[in-house]
């Protein structure tokens, strides 16, 4: 039998590249938590960035999600500047 493979975490450039909202298994990926932990963590409403519910879903945001992780807001949308500007 196989070892069920770790996730692993993501880079600086994945964490950028990161749509406006996602799912809770992205950002369980993001912070390094295994996704029954991360699930729980949500229900209890314990979970470290805000979580919104959606129907059966839960959704994170990447605002919420880059300022826990300490990276600057402005730093991202000057990127995507500089991104659009080279193209």
């Amino acid at each position: 039998m196989k070892e069920a493979e770790a996730p692993r975490e993501m880079t600086h450039a994945e964490l950028l590249a990161l749509p406006v909202s996602f799912s809770l298994d992205v950002a369980n990926r993001a912070l390094s938590l295994g996704r029954t932990t991360g699930f729980a963590l949500a229900k209890q409403g314990q979970y470290p960035i805000r979580v919104l519910r959606l129907g059966r879903q839960y959704r994170c945001t990447r605002y919420d999600l880059l300022r826990y992780l300490g990276v600057l807001v402005d730093d991202v949308e000057g990127v995507e500047r500089t991104e659009t500007a080279k193209q």
